[in-house]
């Protein structure tokens, strides 16, 4: 047996307090499979619970494409009929969170084993009663501002540098939504605060650090409440572009026809109440205007050049769940540019 399945073994004994063998997939079995899954994996069925499964084993980590092994694993569910789990050895955190994102089952040995589709009733049982609790996303004005933080690091106007009472006037919030949202980030550990009379705050990690973890506890949620189209785009209003109509600023994708611009909400249910939308409806219109949780012009407030579009972060928090295939590939564009 190998030595990465060997561990595999030990790591589910450890982990799950059973002990598992397996055997490899017999060749009658194997030969319903496509070449390119052989060269892919190696296979091996196993009981766990009394359920049958397969573990696939990754050969080379370092060619993991999250889009093409969720086909795969797709396709030998469908032609095995059998749940499969995805055996990793070294891949990034960022990658563990687009497997998690999909749905995916994987076990990596030592560091994490997601198993949707068997054990999730033990996913709560081996969760410390003090991380379930934190196991919550941020608010929109504490993601917002670590945001901010992160791509605003190299500006002159520092968030770290100001007292909460200047953060609030700076970026359009009142003192107690900026206190509310630091005491939600301190609260998830990814800040301290300083100070006295006024008050300062210290994030605890630097930008692609602090994303990377924010990730992996599931903190970060889609700026989006809402998506309406109109048939004219808001008069006197600047607004920048999202979604598809942002993503080719940041990757190789072409413009979509339909064109997408983001909205803050306070001033999308200003135009509402005033009457000043031309026909909004859901379904369909010349512009779609995603209705944002938090100002998306204020994120991008400073940064250098004209800004036509979204910030990234952002913008792939808006996108990630699509089921579109370019839009996949897209993000991973997004997070191997803008790894800071």
């Amino acid at each position: 047996m190998e030595h990465r399945m060997k561990k595999t073994l030990r790591y589910i004994e450890e982990t799950l307090g059973i002990h598992p063998t397996v055997t490899p997939i017999a060749k009658s079995y194997l030969d319903r499979l496509p070449m390119y899954i052989h060269e892919t994996f190696k296979l091996y069925r196993t009981d766990l619970f009394n359920k049958e499964i397969i573990l696939a084993e990754l050969k080379n980590d370092d060619g993991l494409s999250i889009r093409q092994t969720e086909k795969q694993v797709q396709q030998i569910k469908n032609l095995l009929k059998q749940k499969v789990v995805i055996v990793l050895e070294n891949v990034q955190a960022y990658n563990r969170k687009r497997l998690i994102e999909k749905g995916i089952n994987f076990i990596m040995p030592g560091k994490q084993l997601y198993m949707p589709d068997l054990l999730i009733d033990l996913r709560e049982i081996y969760v410390h009663p003090k991380a379930k609790q934190k196991n919550e996303t941020l608010l929109p004005s504490a993601q917002f501002l670590m945001i901010y933080q992160i791509i605003h690091r190299y500006q002159q106007w520092k968030l770290e540098e100001h007292p909460f009472k200047e953060i609030a006037q700076k970026l359009g919030y009142t003192s107690m939504a900026i206190s509310n949202a630091i005491d939600n980030l301190k609260y998830h550990e990814l800040v301290d605060v300083e100070g006295g009379k006024e008050k300062f705050i210290r994030f605890r990690y630097e930008g692609n650090k602090l994303w990377n973890i924010a990730q992996q506890q599931n903190l970060l949620v889609n700026p989006i409440i809402k998506t309406v189209y109109v048939d004219e785009k808001p008069k006197n209003l600047f607004l920048l572009h999202s979604n598809t109509s942002a993503l080719p600023e940041y990757t190789d994708l072409n413009p979509s026809r339909q064109e997408y611009f983001a909205i803050e909400k306070t001033v999308f249910y200003d135009l509402k109440r005033s009457n000043a939308l031309v026909n909004p409806n859901d379904y369909e219109g010349k512009y779609a205007l995603e209705v944002w949780k938090y100002n998306p012009l204020a994120l991008v407030d400073e940064l250098p050049n004209d800004r036509t579009v979204v910030d990234p972060l952002s913008l792939y928090l808006s996108v990630k769940d699509s089921k579109d295939e370019r839009i996949d590939m897209a993000l991973d564009q997004i997070l191997e540019k803008y790894r800071w």
